[in-house]
């Protein structure tokens, strides 16, 4: 991660290992939305275990899963990835898929990605293809710069560059996919983060799988 020096975040090479893949139908954020509506909020998602585990290979994707996760990225007027992050979703879902490489009820997912715009924090890229951007300089006057702009919103996700984001207090939402499940190990989230950030739980939503998803905004 970059380094820190008061409130500035310099662009490094964020390597998160976990991509958000959450669950459900989406919310009608609109109903419970604190934070002021003149910038476009930055939404975070992110699955984990009931013991805490990060690490997206710990969770089972389904249907349902892959529905939630296309309709909350398609409300985005863009998605916000570090470099392994990006790599690893443009590998996945980058067209053309090969014939029979996943199911048809993963199209949907596919589709809505693929068509979304894509900033990538990096500092090692040279250049990025799939309808995507480089940001470079100061990630906070960055990111600060793309939320003023007219729009729904942005989305992130991964775990390196939100805990970097969060440290900048630029996180409007907050999402915790819990799913119903113990694996004893793996990687935890914000784990280093400077500072505290206390969250005031807007909307909880719980689905058939068992897993919750609980929405938070941080304190103002």
């Amino acid at each position: 991660m970059g380094q820190q020096q008061g409130s500035t975040i310099r662009f490094a090479e964020f390597t998160e290992e976990t991509i958000l893949a959450p669950i459900g139908d989406a919310p009608d954020r609109s109903a419970h939305r604190r934070y002021p509506r003149e910038m476009r909020p930055l939404r975070y998602s992110i699955n984990v275990t009931l013991d805490g585990c990060c690490d997206h290979r710990e969770i089972t994707p389904d249907e349902e899963m892959h529905h939630h996760a296309a309709e909350s990225i398609g409300q985005a007027d863009a998605l916000l990835f570090g470099r392994v992050t990006y790599e690893m979703m443009e590998e996945a879902w980058r067209p053309p898929a090969p014939a029979g490489a996943r199911p048809e009820w993963m199209e949907p997912f596919a589709r809505t990605i693929n068509a979304a715009k894509k900033y990538v924090v990096s500092s090692t890229l040279e250049q990025v293809g799939w309808n995507s951007e480089l940001l470079r300089g100061d990630l906070g006057e960055a990111v600060q710069q793309l939320k003023q702009e007219p729009g729904q919103g942005l989305f992130v996700g991964g775990v390196q560059l939100p805990m970097a984001l969060a440290e900048l207090g630029l996180i409007d939402e907050y999402e915790f996919v819990v799913h119903p499940r113990l694996v004893g190990h793996g990687r935890t989230l914000f784990a280093g983060l400077s500072q505290r950030v206390d969250l005031e739980l807007v909307n909880r939503l719980e689905f058939g799988s068992g897993a919750v998803a609980m929405q938070y905004e941080p304190r103002r």
